[in-house]
């Protein structure tokens, strides 16, 4: 398999550091869907990261779907399977994915649009929603302890780190760390993994 993607991609790190918990083996190829767009494009026209092209030539994208594919490969999950874990992994999936893609919708505002067209109260709305995700994170996250052994980490424990890191790697200034205490130190313990350190965002 081959994943198509930077690393400086939430999405794709994710998958990167999933595919590695579940031992898949995979070629990563980091093409950007800026400065090689072409590239990219001719590996899957719709230019969409993180892209996985499966074994047989099938090209698959959206991480949730990939992940999804992934875990039926390994015929295994890091999804927890009862209830009640399961919909505490998914809120804290949803809250991450959040934030990234709230940051995201800044970063391509201030650094996309041309000055004279941005719009300070659009910029101002999704802020909001992004300091409300990493919120309720912080809540969802308070007193958790990571697993200090990588093969008990959960999607919720992947994605969680990869996008406070995210964050603030791209707003460290709107997000400060200082803000959110558990979930900087929830990131920082993933960060200090092998899985992490052997995936990294920059």
């Amino acid at each position: 398999m081959q994943l198509i993607g930077m690393l400086d991609s939430p999405y794709v790190r994710r998958v990167a550091i999933s595919l590695r918990l579940l031992d898949l083996p995979f070629e990563h190829r980091a093409v950007s869907v800026f400065s090689t767009f072409e590239q990219f494009r001719a590996i899957n026209p719709v230019v969409k990261a993180p892209t996985l092209v499966c074994d047989n030539g099938v090209v698959l994208m959206e991480s949730g779907l990939i992940l999804d594919y992934a875990e039926t490969l390994a015929t295994r999950s890091l999804m927890p399977a009862q209830p009640e874990p399961r919909q505490h992994a998914l809120r804290v999936i949803g809250l991450a994915l959040a934030a990234c893609e709230k940051t995201v919708q800044i970063v391509y505002e201030r650094n996309l649009r041309p000055a004279e067209k941005q719009h300070e109260p659009w910029i101002e709305r999704v802020q909001g929603q992004l300091h409300a995700a990493c919120a309720a994170l912080e809540t969802e996250l308070a007193g958790a302890a990571l697993a200090a052994d990588e093969r008990l980490l959960t999607q919720a424990d992947v994605t969680a780190a990869v996008a406070w890191s995210f964050t603030q790697l791209m707003l460290p200034a709107c997000v400060e760390a200082s803000a959110y205490p558990a979930l900087a130190a929830f990131s920082a313990a993933a960060e200090r993994l092998a899985v992490f350190r052997d995936t990294p965002q920059t």
